[in-house]
């Protein structure tokens, strides 16, 4: 069937805090002393990716804190510390240093990559019907504007406008039916291979994996690096 729509995560994917929270994380925990090696790195990574796809751990965390206030990004600072390999009384230790620096210190700035914008501009010139879907609790079309990138999509859509969250498959129907097609006839493109990858396929729709990072080498779907190579990606779909 003819792929007629290319759906976006927004987060990671069509932007990018510069430079990464995971990268200054690691940066600090070194000066702390704390060795680690790539392969660490990685798989810490690949527990931000799984904590932060709606996980029963982050729903849980959220229960516990009742919101992302200073105890529970102690508590996620502890998580990420253990992801990494460091053992727990250590971790315990170091969790609100971490917490503290990045709450002060990390002031990201928020980009949508070039290579982003470029090919939302050749999608549209090639008449796809193009949407961002995020798992935000908040409508964010003002956040599209200010990007400069609104203009390329016919509708955005927060999960909490419709209480549904990927990976769970609803959030997908949601925006089929804005579009009024199939599943098959949409593409899904997402950096997180546990809320993106999974959560498009179990709604139906075609995923294509957005690692420029390398983390999830065994993805068994399209994978991209670049969105120079996503054009490319969706005409062997």
């Amino acid at each position: 069937m003819t792929i007629k729509a290319i759906f976006f995560d927004l987060d990671g994917t069509l932007r990018h805090n510069v430079p990464g929270g995971g990268e200054i994380s690691s940066e600090y925990i070194r000066t702390l002393g704390i060795q680690f090696s790539d392969e660490d790195f990685h798989r810490a990574m690949r527990w931000e990716f799984m904590y932060w796809a709606n996980s029963p751990d982050l729903n849980a965390d959220l229960k516990k804190y009742e919101s992302e206030n200073e105890k529970f990004w102690v508590n996620y600072s502890q998580r990420r510390l253990l992801a990494l390999g460091v053992p727990p009384r250590k971790s315990k230790a170091l969790a609100p240093k971490v917490s503290a620096y990045m709450q002060e210190f990390y002031t990201p700035k928020s980009i949508v990559p070039g290579d982003a914008q470029k090919a939302l501009h050749q999608l549209k010139e090639r008449g796809y019907l193009m949407a961002v879907i995020s798992n935000r609790d908040k409508p964010f079309t003002e956040e599209l504007e200010s990007h400069g990138i609104s203009g390329f999509f016919d509708f955005s859509l927060a999960g909490g406008e419709v209480d549904a969250y990927k990976p769970e498959p609803e959030i997908f129907y949601h925006a089929l039916k804005r579009v009024d097609l199939q599943a098959e006839q949409a593409v899904y493109v997402g950096d997180n291979y546990y809320a993106d990858v999974v959560g498009s396929r179990r709604a139906g729709l075609r995923p294509v994996l957005y690692d420029p990072g390398g983390y999830f080498p065994e993805a068994d779907c399209a994978v991209i690096q670049s969105f120079d190579e996503l054009i490319p990606a969706i005409k062997k779909l």
